[in-house]
């Protein structure tokens, strides 16, 4: 089973989806973390829009990198500038990737416009997470 770990800057929004695409895509063959670098707490909007496409991220929680140290991954994915620039070493075997999502909760504009970026910045990880499943 390979161990993935999805790194953003406050485990918000991005690195959320991606940990719940990459654990639906890859069922049991993948065991999936993320964190962050700071901790922001859930987005209520990266909820909402997750379920809207039938993925349950309800029960997730923003966690900061640190308390997964004792894990030794087969790969980390960093999906911001920031997260990468700050990611921690990982030992030996451990693959760094890293893919820039840009970020939705920097959005404004009115709800349908804010709902309007989400759903963009969601389909991409959904394509990412889905091609990276295929590729391992």
């Amino acid at each position: 089973m390979k161990k993935i770990l999805v790194l953003c800057t406050g485990n918000s929004c991005r690195s959320q989806m991606a940990h719940g695409y990459l654990q639906h895509f890859g069922k049991n063959e993948v065991q999936v973390y993320s964190a962050g670098v700071e901790i922001h707490g859930l987005n209520p909007f990266a909820l909402g829009i997750m379920a809207e496409d039938g993925i349950d991220i309800s029960k997730h929680t923003s966690n900061h990198v640190d308390e997964y140290s004792d894990i030794t991954f087969d790969y980390v994915i960093t999906v911001c500038d920031n997260a990468k620039e700050a990611c921690p070493f990982f030992p030996t075997k451990t693959k760094t990737i890293h893919h820039s999502f840009e970020d939705p909760s920097k959005s404004s504009g009115t709800a349908k416009e804010l709902i309007a970026e989400f759903r963009k910045v969601r389909d991409q990880i959904k394509a990412y997470s889905q091609e990276f499943i295929q590729n391992i």
